[in-house]
């Protein structure tokens, strides 16, 4: 089973070294009817810093979420690493860095990750079109277990309490 894409929200953010990448998913996300919100850059500038970018659009997604809008984001540079990191500074957000599609897809099915990171520099646009569409489009299992150890990720996040 898979999502409609005409109920999902989609932020995307990006650094300079996924700028290119960025500006095809934007095209082509919307043309496959997602509703998806540019967190920036706008213009290029090799020297910019990715985590206000990246904090956007995670917190945008946590926002959406908490509204009950059906959202996910997008978060992009060249490695991917770092926009992962700064998306799992905002409180409710799981961003996974995804390099196959299996990662990708296990992000949602096991993690009900609710951001994906793809490193710019790391594949052809074509090929990260498609893990991209894979996060998107694989629902979170439901499955007892997963829930069970994201509600102890979620516990840890807002008490501060280890949970065996």
């Amino acid at each position: 089973m898979t999502e409609s894409p005409a109920f999902l929200r989609v932020h995307i953010a990006t650094d300079h070294a996924g700028m290119a990448l960025s500006a095809h998913l934007l095209r082509h996300l919307s043309e496959k009817g997602y509703d998806v919100i540019d967190h920036g850059p706008r213009e290029y500038d090799a020297l910019d810093d990715y985590p206000s970018f990246c904090i956007n659009a995670a917190l945008a997604v946590a926002a959406d979420q908490e509204a009950g809008i059906h959202a996910l984001g997008v978060v992009l540079g060249g490695s991917g690493n770092g926009e992962q990191i700064a998306a799992n500074k905002v409180r409710g957000v799981r961003a996974a860095l995804a390099w196959n599609h299996s990662t990708a897809t296990l992000a949602r099915q096991h993690n009900d990750a609710n951001v994906v990171a793809i490193g710019g520099r790391q594949h052809s646009v074509e090929e990260a079109t498609e893990l991209i569409e894979a996060f998107l489009q694989e629902p979170f299992s439901n499955d007892e277990r997963h829930m069970r150890r994201i509600g102890k990720i979620a516990t840890y996040e807002t008490t501060g309490e280890v949970i065996g």
